[in-house]
Formats: C-alpha cells, sequence, structure tokens
C-alpha cells in the first residue's frame, strides 16, 4: 500500500477524495490537512458549521468510519518523506505556494490551476494523453526535484477534451465551438454560489473559466517534443456558464472538421476508442469511458451523473451541423467532482502506480 496525504481535506472536493480513498486497494490516506480553523478537530466535527452545528457533508452517502475521528493537520506538520504521494485540494493561490515545497520531495497530484500550464507540466486525463507522462521527468530535471507537480484539468475541460480525442485522431478537427451549464458544486463550497443569485436564474459568466479551457484543450490534445507540449491546432470557442443544478457539467459542443463526418461515424469511434482505452484494468476506471445515447432528451444530470460511480462521459443528441461543411454538434455530461476532480485524480495516481511512476 503506498501511503497518502490530502491537503484541503473538508471542502467538497477534498470530501470527493475522502470517499475515493475509502478501502482503496493501493492507497492508504494516512494524514488530512485542512484550514487552520479546523487543525486539531476530529474530522466529522471539522464538517460542522460553528454555529449552526448542521454537518456540512457533501456526498449522498454516509461519512466513511476509516476517517470520522481522524484528527486534521496543518501544512508544516506534514513530513513528506513519510509519504509516497500528496493529493491536493487547494484554491490556486494557495497551491502555487505549497505544492512546490512537497514536489521537491514527493509526487504531487494537483486539482487547482496554479501550475497548470508551465511549459514542463502536462495536464493528464487518464486514457487520453498518457504520452504526455514523460513530460514528468523532463519537470524533474528542469526543476532538479525528486517528486513532481501533474496537475488535472479544469472540470470543465474534462468532459470536451475526452469526446474530442476520438474524433481527432480519425476526422482531424479544425474548429470547436462550446457552450457549458455547469454545476453549482463546481464553484466550491467557498466562494461558491449564492442561493439568492442561482434560484431561478442562469449566471452567464464564470471568471477565468473559458480561458482555461480554451488552453487547456489544446494542450492536453497536443503533441509531446523533447522538452514541452505543442499545443494541438485547433481553435477552441467557449461561453460557460452557471445553472441551477447540483453536480454535473453539461455541455453542448460543435465541432467542424477537416476530413468529411458523418454522426455515425463519430458514434463508432467514440465506442470503438471507449472499449479499447488502456487503463479499463484500473480500479476507479469505469466499465465504460464513453457512453453514447440514441434518445434525444439525454444526457441529463440527474439521470447520467452518477453512472459508473461519476467516471463515465455521456454523450447525447449527436448530428450533423447544419454551419460547417464537416461538422457535428452533441450535447456531454461529465460529472466535475468525480471524473472531473478528485476521483480523476486517483485514477492519474493509479496510473502512474501502473507505470512504475509512484
Amino acid at each position: 500500500m503506498l501511503k497518502v496525504a490530502l491537503i484541503g481535506s473538508t471542502g467538497a472536493v477534498g470530501q470527493e477524495f475522502i470517499m475515493a480513498l475509502n478501502k482503496h486497494p493501493w492507497f492508504e490516506l494516512t494524514q488530512i490537512v485542512s484550514s487552520e480553523r479546523s487543525v486539531g478537530k476530529k474530522y466529522i466535527d471539522a464538517l460542522r458549521d460553528q454555529n449552526s452545528g448542521i454537518l456540512k457533508w457533501h456526498s449522498k452517502e454516509q461519512i466513511p468510519e476509516y476517517i470520522r475521528n481522524t484528527i486534521i493537520s496543518k501544512v508544516e506538520d506534514i513530513n513528506p518523506q513519510k509519504f509516497d504521494l500528496i493529493f491536493t485540494a487547494l484554491e490556486s493561490d494557495d497551491a502555487e505556494k505549497i505544492e512546490p515545497k512537497f514536489a521537491r520531495s514527493v509526487p504531487v497530484i494537483s486539482t487547482a490551476a496554479a501550475f497548470r500550464y508551465e511549459k514542463d507540466v502536462p495536464i493528464l486525463i487518464p486514457g487520453i494523453n498518457d504520452d504526455h507522462l514523460e513530460l514528468l521527468n523532463i519537470q524533474q530535471k528542469n526543476r532538479n526535484w525528486k517528486g513532481f507537480i501533474a496537475p488535472l484539468p479544469n472540470c470543465t475541460t474534462t468532459g470536451l477534451a475526452i469526446t474530442l480525442k476520438p474524433i481527432m485522431d480519425k476526422f482531424e478537427i479544425k474548429n470547436v465551438f462550446m457552450t457549458s451549464m455547469q454545476a453549482l458544486s463546481g464553484a466550491g463550497r467557498s466562494p461558491g454560489v449564492i442561493a439568492l443569485d442561482i434560484m431561478d436564474n442562469v449566471i452567464p459568466y464564470i471568471p477565468k473559466e473559458e480561458e482555461k479551457v480554451q488552453m487547456e484543450t489544446q494542450k492536453i490534445l497536443g503533441k509531446l517534443d523533447s522538452q514541452s507540449i505543442n499545443p494541438a491546432s485547433i481553435k477552441v470557442s467557449c461561453t460557460c456558464t452557471r445553472v441551477p443544478v447540483s453536480d454535473g457539467h453539461t455541455e453542448t459542443v460543435f465541432v467542424e472538421t477537416r476530413k468529411p463526418v458523418e454522426p455515425e461515424n463519430v458514434k463508432d469511434e467514440m465506442l470503438k476508442f471507449s472499449k479499447s482505452i488502456a487503463i479499463k484494468k484500473l480500479p476507479s476506471a469505469p466499465k465504460d469511458y464513453i457512453i453514447v445515447h440514441d434518445d434525444p432528451t439525454r444526457p441529463q444530470p440527474r439521470i447520467d451523473r452518477e453512472i459508473n460511480d461519476g467516471m463515465t462521459t455521456v454523450v447525447g443528441r449527436l448530428r450533423r451541423d447544419t454551419v460547417f461543411a464537416n461538422g457535428i454538434k452533441y450535447v456531454l455530461l461529465s460529472h466535475n467532482e468525480k471524473m472531473g476532480s478528485a476521483k480523476g485524480a486517483v485514477l492519474l495516481a493509479e496510473l502512474l502506480k501502473y507505470k512504475d511512476i509512484l
């Protein structure tokens, strides 16, 4: 068993990490860290609101027994020499300061954006760009680190990149237009979204989100050269919105291809890609990496977000586009806190162990 620590354990993403690591066959969570106000408390007590006593537990499942009475540490208490891996669920400003301190000694898998755009840092989605793992060795040499920082993409990027990969490989992509309808949980608990702002409403702007998705999609689908990644030559334009849905990001996607394309061919390629994906034997890998619905009323967050424990990207309304000479359009759904965040990070850790990088 590899020993792991978690920094940022009480937030919505941190709670998903707690669930993803419960009874994990390869990883043992032995230390958890949260903010100063939680240090010294039992985990279950740290989740209670100080005024009301209400338990702020995001998951629909019970808090696992293994973690309930674990005492929360401060960051300074972590001895990196005692761990094989550190997971972080931090805001970017904190990640920028904290993650390099540990990466000098031990691998760090991060959900933050702080280092995603560095030349020697890959943005990894298991099964999509596994060849970019080599950049971790370059990062170690460049920075004289024993460990590394391996960030996940923005949760909105995840489902988009997964669905674009088989289209790009077969038909070559020229342009992508995407509009997201993002769940409330994507904003986290702090600062989060005020209930009165989102009830009976759609918020048409999420700061920095569109720029992240555009840059990350090109990097993830790009080619690794000797020292960095050459971004894919596709153009990506998106509009990111917040909607009153608890979990699961829905996206409408329009793709212009360089080669002639038909919806049935895209469906075949997506399903073929899903069946042949190289990570199927990993503990957290879904049985279906991509599902494509013929039912025009799918996907829907309430129905589809928990398929394969939230690790499957669900596609529907796959049809020919009426503007592009060669183009298709579809709707996708991806669980932002599972495949798009904590459980996706655990899946990445499994890939690193499988490849003998951990």
